[in-house]
């Protein structure tokens, strides 16, 4: 039986050592690539095509929760894995809701490391032992109440939610166009239909519009 390929994106050096010898003991799974970066993760991704792919949540260029859509994009086959030092119910609804099938906080043993990436690969839901497993099952009922604001948002289309995502953590048009692989006119276009349906430009009404729906971090917010 082939062995499950899988990828590894962290922008720590430490942890992406630890995680390939763990996989190199492994009978069962096999490390076939790695990134510092979110953007090179999901270059590396899309050449690669692994099994499995485990992102971590804060990463330089392109966060972990960012990297989940474009990931599923362009390696349909792919299943993610979060592996993060959060634990907030916020980043694990946005992982799941982003299409993630695993979130593992970085105090888990190697064990549930494991445990998660195998689950991952037979397209099984794994959270971290850490966290409420209410959350999941909440998630996957759809038992939340959307606010009017979320209900705004929910307006927008997936693609005009991505770069919505992208905008407010910072990203200019160019960057943008060539993450998603789209011209810098399409970019500006789904910008323009993303305002008039917020009623806002600005980004940092924007990302205040965010952070009160839950979909961005404060820790975002720019320092008064």
């Amino acid at each position: 039986m082939a062995k499950i390929a899988v990828f590894v994106a962290d922008d720590h050096s430490i942890v992406r050592e630890g995680l390939r010898q763990m996989l190199a003991n492994s009978k069962t799974l096999e490390f076939v690539g790695e990134a510092a970066d979110g953007e090179a993760a999901i270059k590396e991704i899309r050449r690669l095509q692994p099994n499995v792919a485990i992102l971590d949540v804060a990463m330089p260029m392109v966060n972990g929760l960012e990297c989940i859509p474009l990931v599923k994009n362009d390696s349909p086959g792919t299943a993610v894995v979060i592996l993060s030092m959060f634990s907030r119910e916020m980043y694990v609804h946005q992982a799941l809701a982003a299409g993630a099938h695993g979130y593992v906080l970085k105090t888990a043993s190697w064990s549930e490391v494991l445990e998660a990436v195998e689950m991952a690969a037979q397209g099984k839901y794994f959270l971290s032992r850490e966290i409420n497993s209410e959350i999941i099952r909440g998630y996957l009922n759809n038992e939340d109440r959307k606010s009017a604001d979320s209900s705004r948002y929910d307006q927008l289309s997936d693609r005009e939610q991505q770069i919505f995502r992208l905008v407010i953590e910072g990203n200019p048009t160019r960057s943008i166009a060539e993450l998603l692989c789209l011209s810098p006119k399409t970019v500006e276009k789904h910008r323009s239909n993303i305002s008039k349906k917020l009623g806002m430009s600005e980004p940092l009404a924007m990302l205040k519009f965010a952070m009160k729906i839950g979909v961005a971090d404060p820790a975002l917010w720019p320092d008064s």
